[in-house]
């Protein structure tokens, strides 16, 4: 059941015994005066049923999370700081001689949270706040960015990733310990680890991944037909998997012989850890790689204010910055509830932003992209641009065409293709277009009238201005987010690391607008 805080102090309370040297404007002289207001008990009543043994208060826990995520400690470490710093004690209404809970409450805690139908209520409580006191009232700047999150597990190679994952089987699939021991023999799949072998030899690294795909591929074709649940049908599945990723024929080979090597190349969507399947490779660099998440955020640049985040994994098409940073733009536009509906925002991001797609849906929802064009890539070094042909349209009946830099013009098929081919021959500006014997050709994208328009505006000095002078700023945000150790991930799996990312930037929001002067004022909400 719900515990609940006696209203009345304790003599050895430390709020009132020492509340007054908690440093004013700080996170914790504000969570002593005012976590009640903050986080209602009926905020959180959902989470419990009638009956059974109290539980630590609501409005305790939540200032615990709160303050646990902002100053990165671990669940051990925040237990320690409950029961013997007094800022902590204070801050969460409790007596010098109180003692902490067990690490494993706060597990409970995040968990309830988790499978809630409002997992992200503290955050949502802070952003509340934000609403109240109208600190972004006025502001018509959102900014977007990313950052990459380590992860909090190795990566692991092809053999270790091949032999958890058919232990997991093993361990999970009804039947399937039986298929391994008659079907399986490439490795003692009772024991962990690698098998035995030289390992500077590569035959015999080549012959064991093909004894291990081999393995792979006939648990999976031998396992019973049996309707499975959630997580048996997830191990067959992450098994398949990983059975396909990393390996391709052996040189000769069509794949129908059973005969496999380790690929010449990493697959796109690379499963890097079995521990924590949704954990991916990620390059926010071309020299650069990082194996973890992404946290995407949307900052309102002036006040540093985050208005909303969410944590993807690293890779893939709906999870690169211009897809979810844009879907979390709309999201914030619908909770927004601006004062002066249909007044957009300009919309500051980097050039990973500046997609077909992500333009064409920033100016539907009625924003200003001021977002940094991609470069163009000349076919020869300092030759001509995409930006140097004529591109006129298809409009109804009437066909589409460009022209070239020497006036030729031609037609754009129906897969928006391009070919100037022999009409190339002899032409003077050639050796700044093409080096194809072939002449130039070009794939024009569907939206390629918004990408061209766009990076017209870019040239405007206002557009240029706008961008160095209020885009830098949500590196502020991005710092403030890792600082501390944050950069490294605690949890695995998507859905509990998006939850940490929302407490987290709880915390930050929270202390951010305390350095702008929160106040409360007739149970309202204010800035000073």
């Amino acid at each position: 059941m719900q515990g609940r805080s006696d209203p009345q102090r304790e003599i050895l309370d430390v709020e009132s015994v020492a509340g007054h040297l908690l440093p004013a404007g700080g996170v914790f002289a504000f969570l002593a005066a005012h976590r009640r207001e903050l986080f209602p008990e009926e905020m959180f009543a959902d989470l419990f049923k009638a009956g059974g043994r109290p539980s630590v208060p609501a409005e305790v826990m939540a200032s615990v999370i709160v303050l646990q995520t902002l100053n990165g400690l671990s669940d051990s470490e925040t237990v320690e700081a409950v029961t013997f710093d007094l800022r902590w004690k204070a801050a969460c209404g409790l007596a010098v001689t109180a003692k902490g809970f067990h690490p494993t409450t706060l597990t409970v805690w995040r968990g309830r949270l988790r499978r809630s139908r409002r997992p992200n209520r503290i955050f949502d409580a802070v952003r509340e706040v934000v609403s109240q006191t109208g600190v972004l009232a006025g502001k018509t700047r959102r900014a977007l960015d990313s950052t990459i999150l380590d992860d909090a597990v190795a990566t692991q190679d092809t053999v270790t990733q091949l032999i958890a994952a058919i232990r997991r089987v093993a361990r999970e699939v009804p039947d399937a310990a039986e298929v391994i021991a008659e079907h399986c023999s490439a490795h003692d799949y009772a024991q962990p680890g690698k098998p035995r072998i030289v390992w500077d030899d590569q035959g015999a690294r080549e012959e064991l991944v093909d004894a291990l795909v081999s393995d792979a591929h006939r648990l999976l074709g031998h396992l019973p037909e049996q309707e499975l649940t959630a997580k048996p049908a997830e191990a067959v599945a992450l098994l398949a998997l990983l059975a396909g990723q990393d390996v391709e024929p052996v040189e000769g080979s069509d794949g129908t012989d059973g005969r496999w090597r380790i690929a010449r190349r990493v697959a796109p969507d690379r499963v890097i850890s079995v521990v924590d399947p949704a954990a991916r490779h990620a390059h926010k660099t071309r020299s650069r790689r990082q194996d973890g998440y992404k946290a995407h955020i949307v900052v309102e640049p002036d006040t540093g204010i985050i208005t909303d985040t969410v944590l993807t994994p690293a890779a893939g098409a709906d999870n690169s910055d211009a897809a979810a940073g844009v879907d979390l733009l709309l999201r914030d536009q619908q909770l927004a509830q601006p004062e002066q509906p249909g007044d957009g925002w300009e919309v500051l991001a980097d050039s990973a932003y500046s997609t077909g797609d992500a333009l064409e849906a920033i100016e539907a929802a009625g924003h200003t992209p001021i977002i940094k064009p991609w470069p163009l890539r000349p076919a020869v070094e300092n030759g001509f641009t995409l930006d140097d042909f004529t591109v006129i349209e298809p409009h109804g009946d009437q066909p589409g065409s460009v022209t070239c830099p020497n006036g030729l013009t031609r037609p754009i098929t129906t897969r928006r293709n391009v070919t100037f081919g022999a009409s190339c021959r002899g032409c003077p500006l050639r050796a700044r277009c093409t080096i194809s014997k072939t002449g130039r050709a070009l794939a024009l994208h569907p939206l390629d009238a918004i990408i061209r328009a766009h990076r017209q505006r870019a040239q405007d000095p206002q557009f240029q201005t706008a961008y160095r002078q209020h885009r830098p700023m949500v590196e502020r945000s991005i710092s403030w987010l890792v600082a501390g150790g944050n950069r490294r991930l605690r949890f695995r799996g998507t859905e509990r690391n998006n939850q940490w990312l929302h407490h987290r930037v709880a915390g930050l929001n929270l202390r951010r607008l305390l350095a702008l002067g929160l106040t409360r004022t007739d149970d309202t909400w204010a800035m000073a």
